[in-house]
């Protein structure tokens, strides 16, 4: 059974950087598509960003809202993949779910629907 795993999150200034971490367990990541999503309070989970299994093409895709300043990566020897988020700024505030699938999702944006293992969330707080 595929579980995730995201390390704890944390708080960040305006400006600032975070790097959040997803670990997979239970097979081998190279072989899944991976993404994280968002959900601020009282809004719905909103994707940020994709990057295809190791096997196919490691690509990436992302929000245009983050564009530039977060990035997507892939550990396959780790099992994990990673969201290094720069230029933080107060609206990235938000729960940050990591997801995987063995199947392709929707590009160059996804819903999320689209993904059926999930990790529990970790908070991200950025202040002004």
């Amino acid at each position: 059974q595929l579980q995730l795993l995201e390390s704890v999150g944390g708080s960040g200034q305006a400006g600032g950087s975070l790097r959040l971490a997803c670990a997979a367990s239970g097979w081998n990541a190279d072989r899944l598509y991976m993404c994280w999503f968002c959900q601020a309070p009282g809004e719905g989970r909103e994707w940020v960003a994709t990057i295809f299994a190791t096997i196919i093409s490691s690509r990436q895709y992302y929000v245009d809202s983050v564009k530039g300043r977060f990035t997507i990566s892939r550990d396959n020897a780790k099992n994990a993949v990673y969201l290094q988020m720069n230029s933080l700024k107060p609206e990235d505030t938000a729960m940050y779910y990591c997801a995987a699938d063995f199947n392709r999702p929707g590009i160059p944006t996804s819903l999320a629907r689209e993904w059926y293992y999930w990790g529990q969330g970790t908070q991200v707080t950025v202040s002004s």
